[in-house]
């Protein structure tokens, strides 16, 4: 069975149990995968979180269910998983932009969001620029925070983006980035290209719905890592995907497309799955003086038979 399939029959269970609770770790089987994973090529795939595309079909049925008059709200509310009326009408109200007693009317306009299915789409006319590396273990370190995967920000409800803002302000990014002592990059049998500080996630298990993030450097055998959280990176192979060089100076990538083909393009194609266990951001610049960036993935060949 091809990815394709799994990725549609996962689907077929979400689909089948929109009424009732939907068992995260059932679906990441049916896709063979992990949780994680599963709600990552979603979400690269189809630009919409897990979480979000089961709200909007749920909230979508109910819609077709207010037609009825005959259906109470309380008992909608309790059909598609939400514990008070007052909750349901809020994520109603939130979606369709109207109460769920509004709805009722004939003249009401609602919105539907319809099943998707995972299809194959002739693309790869555009280049896709990767490489393939083994490396031994290592280490980095620097600032970590555990994320929420629906909207990318951690406990205080601060996102990525922000924090990477913060740090540029407060001045400590360039304290991590002081932090590498010495020839670093020879060290670590790295470009010089790369840049000190980089981006690394998902390098250990914390929930369904949460992720670790850390924004850090390499551990050169002199680097000061008091007050940074440490983290061990196994021997592994990786696949390595580049962006195009960004002349224009702005330090801006169109990341979100090129996970998009990473998932929807290379990985149906080539003979290899994509692991758990941690990805990189590095950020880099040529020399030229333009920057790119570098999408690192754990990656292992697939099992034949």
């Amino acid at each position: 069975m091809d990815w394709l399939q799994r990725m549609n029959h996962a689907i077929d269970y979400i689909e089948d149990n929109l009424e009732n609770n939907i068992d995260y770790e059932q679906m990441a089987r049916i896709a063979l995968c992990s949780v994680y994973q599963f709600q990552r090529m979603f979400s690269f795939v189809l630009e919409v979180s897990l979480s979000e595309y089961i709200r909007r079909r749920r909230l979508t049925l109910a819609a077709f269910d207010l037609k009825n008059r005959q259906n109470k709200v309380t008992d909608i509310a309790m059909k598609y998983g939400y514990e008070t009326p007052e909750s349901f009408s809020r994520a109603f109200q939130n979606l369709h932009g109207l109460t769920p007693t509004l709805a009722r009317n004939a003249e009401s306009q609602l919105k539907a969001y319809p099943r998707i299915s995972f299809q194959m789409i002739l693309k790869g006319v555009a280049e896709m620029n990767y490489r393939i590396e083994k490396r031994d273990a290592f280490q980095v370190f620097g600032l970590e925070d555990i994320y929420n995967y629906d909207d990318i920000a951690n406990q205080q409800g601060v996102s990525i983006p922000e924090v990477w803002q913060n740090i540029c302000k407060n001045g400590e990014l360039d304290r991590l980035r002081q932090s590498v002592i010495g020839d670093w990059w020879c060290e670590g049998n790295f470009s010089k290209e790369l840049g000190a500080v980089f981006a690394f996630d998902s390098y250990k298990f914390t929930s369904n719905t949460t992720f670790p993030y850390l924004i850090g450097c390499y551990k050169s055998e002199d680097s000061r890592v008091n007050g940074y959280t440490v983290v061990n990176v196994p021997a592994s192979t990786w696949a390595v995907f580049s962006t195009l060089s960004d002349e224009s100076g702005s330090g801006n990538y169109d990341l979100r497309s090129l996970k998009n083909r990473i998932f929807s393009e290379w990985l149906q194609t080539s003979n290899c799955n994509i692991l758990d266990g941690g990805n990189f951001e590095m950020y880099c610049t040529n020399k030229e003086g333009y920057e790119y960036c570098e999408l690192w993935f754990r990656i292992e060949e697939k099992q034949i038979g």
